[in-house]
């Protein structure tokens, strides 16, 4: 069957959290790689994959291309489900006897809620799904395929999960794909080098953290790697064959997971000669991070979360805000770049835990944030506590432009305006600082692309913040009348 792999076309600026951790619109644009849907798609040669949203093409446009597929394979996310059902139902009724299959989070977690909402969905994948779409796009039937969710004479069935793929080094090259359906200068995340090519080089993540949406509903908690050489001969690759490119960002859950395994990799890279960036944990030892940096690591994207360390705890986060603090500086002083995510609104928060992780926040320097409202995805650990004690607002999980709100709140404590409000001083404390403000205008002043591309998110970031400062004022409104 030829198969079209779709990220669909969404919100305006919105990466369809196909590789994202945070499936909404960011405070800045950016356009991740649609990594899963590549490598079942380089199972199958007459495939082609449509990422919609960096690319520009409209639904209609969707549509239209799908008349030339037998079977869609689409890639959806809690806050663009309900768009993406619009669209497979236009698809469908353009060529009725196009087969439509789902994969991503929200179905895995709630199958039978997404098979009973339209009739254009035949059948879903859970969790891993590479194996069960090229067996059935070759005839294998829906019944023989593990993990997949179906109709049959009115009923859904859900078959047995199957194990997790163990040998990744027999999975194809995403890069491959890449270079075969997709343009990758149209990629941009406002803190790596543009252009830049994504990768993992492991499944899975043995960390326990109770809100991470990925490990929980998707690649599972079993740590499975491909070889090292593997990895360099894809690095090799990409190398010759994307011009012009800056960077690679190996986008594992946790890269750097394993001292002994990092370093052998680094020694392999420093052969290489390339530039780099990578996830890290605050665990990461100094002998691995100066292998790390010798080796052309640039950047490490870092999920601090909190400067609290009973939320720390809450969430099972398995770090120390004094382990972080001493990884920062080693970092920083190997002259290593950190982008910082930190979340507010998880188990636990108060005004003064936020007002602590914010000046933790200060203190870390580091050179640019992330910080994003908590949200209980399900299938997580989080969602559960959070349905359990009743902290789930009726609210969406996002606008209608995909910007993330407040859906989970802790009365008397925190409300969607005040978390909202917590947000909006963070950036502003954050950024509004001279030693951060002057990184910022260094950059501009001597990069006249960086110039460019700063004008572009300052315009994005100042849009934003006007529209959460005109929320926070209704929500407050709302609850003055109430």
């Amino acid at each position: 069957m030829r198969t079209l792999f779709l990220n669909p076309p969404s919100f305006e600026g919105f990466d369809g959290g196909a590789s994202s951790r945070w499936p909404s619109t960011r405070e800045i644009e950016s356009y991740w790689y649609p990594v899963w849907l590549c490598y079942p798609a380089g199972m199958l040669p007459d495939s082609k994959v449509l990422d919609a949203p960096p690319h520009g093409v409209s639904i209609e446009k969707t549509v239209e291309m799908g008349k030339d597929f037998e079977l869609l394979v689409l890639f959806t996310s809690t806050p663009g489900f309900h768009v993406d059902v619009k669209i497979a139902e236009m698809m469908k009724d353009a060529n009725p006897k196009l087969k439509v299959c789902f994969v991503g989070p929200p179905v895995t977690t709630e199958p039978d809620k997404a098979l009973d909402s339209t009739m254009a969905i035949d059948f879903i994948v859970r969790r891993e799904f590479d194996h069960q779409i090229a067996a059935y796009a070759k005839g294998t039937p829906l019944d023989e395929l593990p993990g997949v969710s179906f109709r049959k004479n009115g009923v859904n069935v859900h078959n047995a999960e199957g194990p997790v793929i163990e040998n990744l080094d027999e999975l194809p090259w995403v890069s491959k794909v890449y270079k075969r359906d997709l343009d990758f200068r149209r990629y941009n995340v406002p803190f790596l080098l543009n252009p830049f090519v994504s990768l993992y080089t492991s499944r899975g993540c043995p960390a326990m953290c109770t809100f991470c949406l990925w490990p929980q509903t998707h690649s599972g908690h079993r740590w499975r790697l491909r070889s090292k050489e593997d990895i360099v001969n894809e690095v090799k690759y990409i190398k010759e064959n994307f011009p012009g490119l800056k960077e690679i960002f190996f986008d594992d859950d946790t890269f750097n997971y394993r001292e002994a395994r990092t370093i052998e990799l680094c020694k392999e890279f420093e052969k290489l000669d390339f530039t780099w960036s990578c996830t890290s944990r605050v665990t990461t030892s100094e002998d691995t991070l100066k292998a790390m940096k010798d080796a052309g690591c640039r950047l490490m994207i870092v999920g601090y979360e909190s400067g609290d360390q009973q939320i720390l705890k809450n969430i099972k986060k398995g770090a120390t805000v004094e382990g972080a603090k001493r990884f920062t500086n080693q970092a920083h002083k190997l002259g290593l770049t950190i982008h910082a995510d930190f979340i507010v609104g998880l188990p636990g928060e108060t005004r003064d835990s936020i007002r602590k992780t914010i000046d933790f926040a200060k203190n870390l320097d580091c050179e640019t944030i992330q910080v994003s409202i908590a949200h209980a995805y399900p299938g997580t650990e989080f969602y559960d506590f959070a349905k359990q004690n009743s902290l789930i607002t009726i609210g969406n999980m996002s606008d209608e432009q995909g910007h993330q709100l407040p859906h989970v709140i802790y009365p008397g404590i925190l409300d969607e305006a005040e978390m909202m409000e917590w947000v909006e001083r963070f950036y502003g404390e954050y950024y509004f600082r001279p030693k951060a403000a002057w990184r910022i205008v260094r950059k501009a002043i001597f990069d006249n692309a960086e110039r460019k591309r700063l004008y572009k998110e300052a315009r994005e970031y100042l849009s934003l913040r006007a529209k959460r400062k005109k929320y926070i004022t209704a929500m407050k409104a709302g609850s003055a009348s109430a």
